[in-house]
């Protein structure tokens, strides 16, 4: 009896691989052969050494003594006898502290605005109005034309701002950047949800704070850390238009040790400090732990809100 073949049927007699069955998994089910596992392996710790090792010498060389650094001729990879005097040094003068308490102003007042500012125009844009795509066309244009040095400074003298934190904060509380990625965001909201909310007389600042918001807390918390690295680490804004020293932001500050050396600890107040070296690189341990301790608490959000934010769909 002939054996044949019925749609959607394997028949006995029949073996599955005459079918074209093809029992072999998908390819990125399959294990990596050994070559491109030690590859791979190799690759991830070459670049988790050249961000490991500078930070390590960074930590080490503020806490070497005089005689390590002076052995060792400038950096430390390892401290032998390792000492806090550069950090007691910094902190008993009056100006890293003073220049913290800047930086933090600045970074969260300037935070908080620039959140308000870009939440709200991204939802105003991500909406079906009228003046949504010329606004957005504006924002774009600032991509690719930045505004001169000389006009943003005229300005900032104009309104009065020389000498004023709030030179610090405004230039800084709108990116366009953040704008498109929150706009982006805001577009995969579902129309259902906001078309409802209306149906219930729910306001625009209702739906935004209620309903958007709470469904953006990924995109927002990765915007957020974006401007408040930003303001942290914004430095030439200070520049430009804080002369007074009491003023001065902690990045500043960091600029000031980095280019003056050993010439910049005078301003501490104290007649006997450690070596150059050692100070710089204590500031810079101390700009660099605040603004660090706020990751761990972004980054389950981190991933999330850059890829939803920036693919559309």
């Amino acid at each position: 009896m002939a054996i044949t073949q019925s749609a959607g049927r394997i028949l006995p007699g029949r073996k599955p691989k005459e079918l074209n069955y093809n029992p072999k998994r998908p390819v990125w089910k399959e294990r990596p052969s050994p070559l491109y596992q030690t590859i791979k392996t190799l690759v991830l710790v070459l670049f988790s050494a050249s961000i490991i090792v500078p930070i390590l010498l960074v930590v080490s060389t503020s806490l070497a003594d005089k005689e390590q650094l002076a052995k060792a001729g400038g950096f430390v990879l390892w401290p032998e006898r390792p000492t806090l005097e550069a950090y007691e040094t910094i902190f008993n003068g009056p100006m890293v502290l003073n220049s913290l308490g800047v930086s933090a102003v600045v970074t969260i007042v300037g935070t908080i605005l620039a959140l308000f500012v870009t939440i709200t125009m991204a939802y105003a844009t991500s909406r079906p109005v009228l003046f949504g795509r010329p606004v957005v066309l504006a924002v774009l244009f600032t991509l690719l034309f930045a505004p001169g040095l000389i006009p943003s400074f005229l300005m900032i003298k104009e309104l009065g701002l020389l000498d004023s934190l709030w030179s610090l904060i405004l230039p800084g509380i709108f990116g366009a950047f953040n704008f498109v990625v929150m706009r982006s965001f805001f577009m995969n909201i579902p129309q259902e949800l906001i078309e409802s909310a209306r149906i219930d007389g729910a306001s625009d600042w209702t739906i935004l704070w209620r309903i958007v918001m709470p469904l953006s807390k990924a995109v927002i918390a990765v915007v957020g850390l974006f401007y408040a690295v930003g303001f942290w680490n914004s430095f030439f804004n200070a520049l430009l238009y804080i002369n007074d020293h009491s003023k001065w932001p902690i990045q500043l500050l960091l600029r000031n040790f980095v280019v003056q050396g050993s010439g910049a600890a005078d301003g501490l107040g104290i007649s006997s400090v450690p070596p150059g070296q050692s100070i710089q690189m204590a500031v810079v341990v101390v700009a660099l732990v605040p603004i660090l301790m706020v990751y761990p608490f972004l980054q389950k959000h981190f991933t999330k809100g850059v890829l939803t934010g920036a693919v559309k769909g």
